[in-house]
């Protein structure tokens, strides 16, 4: 297993522990098609917008999302770099799976290849 750095290890911790809850999970799924009030996003959910707000602060604090002010409304944004170091992170072990498959594939199929005996000759017409 690579070295992490501390930070980066507490980092993916709480992005990953935000992101175990499904309404945090739906939070970032709306977030994906564009900014919105703690309100909109509070709409499809049958819960309090305080809990939507305690919601959006934990993806705060694991850095997968940030508001801004604009005038009277505060938007939540989703942060994409947060998510493509998650994305990273996952890759680097999918690539190595994934390779560690394609020997166990390529070891499978020369041995089924030694253990196909050469073809016989097929008996002409008439013999058998």
């Amino acid at each position: 297993m690579p070295h992490q750095d501390p930070l980066d290890a507490a980092l993916l911790d709480r992005a990953f522990m935000a992101l175990a809850d499904p309404v945090r999970r739906n939070i970032v799924a709306r977030l994906s098609h564009g900014d919105a009030t703690v309100n909109e996003l509070a709409e499809p959910f049958a819960i309090t917008k305080q809990a939507v707000s305690k919601h959006i602060q934990v993806l705060e604090q694991a850095g997968l999302v940030t508001r801004s002010r604009d005038a009277q409304r505060r938007p939540v944004h989703l942060d994409a770099a947060a998510l493509e170091r998650l994305t990273a992170w996952i890759d680097q072990y999918r690539l190595q799976a994934e390779g560690r498959y394609r020997r166990l594939d390529a070891l499978l199929e020369s041995q089924a290849s030694e253990r196909i005996p050469k073809s016989a000759p097929t008996p002409r017409s008439g013999e058998q």
